[in-house]
Order: structure tokens, then C-alpha cells, then sequence
């Protein structure tokens, strides 16, 4: 305890606690795929909460500056995405790149000013308040300004961590808990002065562990009995040629090349990997695909762009060639993303922004929503419930075709990244929704991560990015629903969050009154 003393007497140094800060904050991405140390997260947060109890009269402006590092270090790549693809120039670039951060780091430093609110022992503020304050903040920023789920602690537990067990349970949000509650239970037992608390906040951390573990053995669907092979195609073409009308008679006969030589019983091809509108594609461009699909054994799903039956709007699509009448083109199946992304899909704020987006090039950026649960789309002997890139952010928002499916399916476009992080955040990303469905989840990507997984969320096969190839492999429909999908989700769990602290934040008022009153008397 004399050591854990020293150390913490230490950085009561402000050069030292602000570097200390600033160094915890920046080895973040370390937590998150590809680097994947999930250990390194709680003990990050631990020390964020040690800092904040050294020094609690810098607690908000720390918890801001320690977000803005950590974002910043998580999310560099958007830099890439503005200036190396779209062609901004660095003057605006870079600000705009700061200015995600700048907002996302609201959130912790909003945790940190609220905790100081509630007067409760600083036992009940660190272990129940602070995980619990924390989680709601990472659902509100998962919801407000459209969302941006991206960097939320529990993903950093995916799936290697015993704790990734609790997403079957309540979705990445229960571990986003139970990860910041185990890091408060670290801060606590350096904090603790008796041998005797210090003890009961580690056996409740190993209890933790070892809970999370167990539940990573339990199967909450099963197989279905029914089992396809899959061959997923990733074109890498780059972002910056993809749109350009001179090469697409080759972006086209590269695809369809693949599809030649692909025999699985589905096949899918990624997220706008047909770069022109549905509607003004060649005569008998979609037939080819379909038949050649067809006379090979397999069915057939691509990503292309379409405009709405109302021909006002277009829709970033995936549609099902499976059974492609020429008689009926216009009637195709199809799947279209909802959620869009802002400044990327559509433009918020156009009177504001329009001249902004002058300066880039960014095509399509006004998709329509294709409407939530929309029906999973049938290929070989499965039901697909298919989303689309960003969309695999939000696990509550597939439940509903989900339920209705056996097996999931992500199409994607990472090459706006680069060679950045981004591609394997988001396949970390997609492990989760796996877990959170209790199904197989396929990925088809441009330039990466092309991938299968399984219902644990283990990655059972992986194209490496930036090649164009073609991944083959088997997998088995899935039947049942979690829990996190009878529940409807993680508002439950938000909601008796937001319970508890009300009835903490009661409680501490109270508290706070009766010592008043005893002290007068």
C-alpha cells in the first residue's frame, strides 16, 4: 500500500498528471482492433479515475482533454477520408477532422461534472455511479446527431475478452458496463487503505470476470439444420477511381469475372460495387450477372445504387439477382440502407454546408432512407437480413430483420480510409452484432475486412485488405433469439440505468439533508 501511496503522491505533480493523462488517452486505439489488447482498457479507465481523485478540481477539464486525445488518436482516419479521397484541402481537412472529437469528448467530461453532483460515500460515487454514468453517455452519443457508436468501450472487449459474454445478454452497451465497472473496481482496491476492502473489491472484479466467461459457453440460438457456401467478393478498387465513367466497363467485367469464377450457393458482391444508378445501368448488364450467377449454382447479391419508385431519390442498395426476370427488372428484391451517414450520405444542414461539399468530391451524398425492418432477403437456404457499412454500428436497429433471419450479412466500402484502423474497427464492429444475434454474420467489402463469423463473434475466415479476391466459405442458419433480441435491445437496460441514478442521486439528496440536520441539532 506504500507503493500505491508513493505512485499516487507522485502524480499529484501537474507535469507529471497532465503527461500521465495525455499518454493514457492516446493508448486507447491499443484497446481496439487490429490491436486488440482488451485487458488494456480497464486499466486506462482506472487510471483516468485515479487522476480525476488526485486532482477532483481539474476532474471535467481532464475528462474533456483525455477524450479529445482518445478520439482524436481513435478516429484520425476521417483526415484520410476528407482529404486523401475527397479532395479537401488540409486547411479544411483538418479542422473538420478535430472537430468530431472536440464533440464526442463532451461526453466523458459530462460523466465527470455529474458525478460530482451526486453526494454519496466516494465508494458508491466510483463503483456504482461512474459505470453507470458512463454507459449513458455512450448510449446518448450513440443516438444524438443521428449517432456515432464508433470507440465505445465495450468494443474493445471483442471477443477475446470474458467479458465479450455479456453481449448475448444486453448488447454491447452491458459490456460497456460491466468493462468500466471492472475499472473502477481496479481504482477502488489502489485506493482502498484496508486490507479488507481492497479484498472484496477484487474478489467482486474476478466475480466479474469469471461471470462473463461462463456466459461466453452458453448457446441462447441454434442451428437450423440448414447449411450454404458463400463466396464474397472484394473488388479493391480505389475510392478515387470508382465513380469515374472511364473505367466502368472495367470495375464491371472485374466483378463479373469474379462472379464467373465463383460457384458458392450465394454470392455477394459489396456495397456499391455496381457504380452507376439500377435504373440507367446497360441493357442486359444485370442479366449477365444473373445468368452466369445462375448457371452456376449460385444466387446472387449486389450493392449498387438505385432511385426510388417515386424516381425523386436513390437508395444505396443491395439487390437480390436471384431470381431476375428481364420482364420484371423493375421489381427486383432488394434491401436499402436506413441509417445514413451524415455529411457522407446526406447532406444536414444544406444551407450551412452546401458549400463545403463544392469542395469535395463526394458523389450520391443525398440518399434516401430505405425504412426500418424491412425484410431479409432470401438466398440459397437462407433468409439475409443484410445492413449496409455504417449501419453496423447499431445493433438495436437490426434486430428486427434479424429476428426474421438465419443468417447476416454486412456489405461495406472501407476504401474511403485508406489504410487506416477504420476497416478493422469496423469488423470488431460486426463480431458484436454477431454476438448480440447469435448468428453467422458475412461481410463483402471493397478493400477490406471481407470476412465470416461465427455466432461467438470469432472470426472464422479473413480476406487480407487492399487485394482483390474472393473468400469462400461455409456456413449454417441460425434459428432462436437471444436475449438482447427478446428484450428489444439495450434501452431496457438504459432505462433501469437511468432508474438507479435517480434513485442515488434521491437517496444522496436526502443523505445530505438528515447530516445537515444533524449537525445543527
Amino acid at each position: 500500500m506504500n507503493i500505491c501511496a508513493s505512485c499516487l503522491e507522485r502524480l499529484r505533480m501537474p507535469w507529471l498528471y497532465w503527461v500521465v493523462l495525455a499518454v493514457s488517452a492516446l493508448l486507447t486505439p491499443f484497446a481496439f482492433a487490429p490491436y486488440r489488447l482488451f485487458w488494456l482498457m480497464p486499466l486506462l479507465l482506472a487510471l483516468l479515475l485515479l487522476l480525476t481523485q488526485i486532482r477532483p478540481q481539474y476532474m471535467v477539464r481532464s475528462a474533456y482533454l483525455w477524450g479529445l486525445l482518445a478520439y482524436t488518436a481513435q478516429f484520425y482516419w476521417i483526415d484520410i477520408a476528407l482529404h486523401n479521397v475527397a479532395g479537401l484541402t488540409q486547411f479544411f481537412a483538418l479542422p473538420l477532422t478535430l472537430l468530431l472529437p472536440a464533440y464526442l469528448a463532451l461526453y466523458p467530461a459530462m460523466v465527470f461534472w455529474l458525478l460530482e453532483k451526486f453526494c454519496l460515500s466516494q465508494w458508491l460515487r466510483l463503483i456504482a455511479v461512474f459505470p453507470m454514468l458512463w454507459t449513458l453517455a455512450e448510449f446518448a452519443r450513440e443516438r444524438a446527431l443521428t449517432g456515432f457508436g464508433w470507440g465505445a468501450t465495450g468494443y474493445s472487449q471483442i471477443a477475446e475478452s470474458p467479458l465479450a459474454g455479456f453481449v448475448p445478454i444486453s448488447g454491447i452497451h452491458l459490456v460497456t458496463l460491466a468493462t468500466v465497472l471492472l475499472a473502477a473496481l481496479l481504482a477502488a482496491v489502489i485506493l482502498s487503505k484496508k486490507w479488507i476492502q481492497r479484498t472484496v473489491f477484487l474478489s467482486a472484479a474476478l466475480v466479474l470476470l469469471l461471470l462473463g466467461e461462463g456466459l461466453k459457453h452458453i448457446s441462447f440460438t441454434e442451428p437450423d439444420g440448414s447449411k450454404n457456401s458463400v463466396a464474397l467478393l472484394q473488388g479493391n478498387i480505389e475510392q478515387t477511381l470508382k465513380w469515374r465513367p472511364e473505367i466502368f466497363a472495367e470495375t464491371v467485367q472485374q466483378y463479373y469475372n469474379q462472379v464467373v469464377q465463383s460457384h458458392a450457393d450465394i454470392v455477394i458482391l459489396p456495397e456499391t460495387a455496381i457504380p452507376e444508378m439500377r435504373q440507367n445501368l446497360p441493357q442486359g448488364l444485370l442479366a449477365s450477372f444473373a445468368t452466369q450467377a445462375k448457371r452456376n449454382g449460385s444466387d446472387l447479391a449486389a450493392g449498387m445504387a438505385q432511385y426510388t419508385a417515386d424516381g425523386q431519390g436513390y437508395l444505396n442498395a443491395v439487390v437480390n439477382l436471384s431470381a431476375f426476370d428481364p420482364d420484371a427488372e423493375d421489381n427486383l428484391p432488394f434491401y436499402a440502407k436506413n441509417h445514413l451517414v451524415p455529411f457522407g450520405e446526406y447532406i444536414p444542414l444544406p444551407a450551412v454546408t452546401e458549400w463545403l461539399y463544392r469542395q469535395m468530391n463526394i458523389p450520391l451524398a443525398g440518399f434516401s432512407r430505405g425504412g426500418a425492418a424491412q425484410a431479409p432477403l432470401l438466398l440459397g437456404k437462407q433468409k439475409v437480413a443484410f445492413n449496409i457499412c455504417y449501419e453496423d454500428s447499431f445493433g438495436d436497429e437490426l434486430i428486427a430483420s434479424a429476428k426474421q433471419a438465419s443468417l447476416l450479412a454486412n456489405v461495406s466500402n472501407m476504401a474511403w480510409y485508406g489504410k487506416s484502423a477504420a476497416m478493422d474497427q469496423h469488423l470488431q464492429q460486426s463480431q458484436a452484432r454477431a454476438l448480440e444475434m447469435g448468428r453467422f454474420m458475412v461481410r463483402a467489402t471493397n478493400t477490406g475486412m471481407t470476412a465470416v463469423i461465427n455466432p461467438q463473434g470469432q472470426v472464422l475466415a479473413l480476406l487480407p485488405p487492399d487485394t482483390q479476391q474472393t473468400l469462400t466459405a461455409e456456413i449454417v442458419g441460425y434459428r432462436g433469439q437471444t436475449p438482447y433480441m427478446r428484450l428489444g435491445g439495450s434501452i431496457w437496460l438504459i432505462g433501469l440505468l437511468a432508474c438507479f441514478l435517480a434513485a442515488l442521486s434521491v437517496y444522496g439528496r436526502y443523505r445530505r439533508r438528515a447530516l445537515a440536520d444533524e449537525n445543527l441539532n
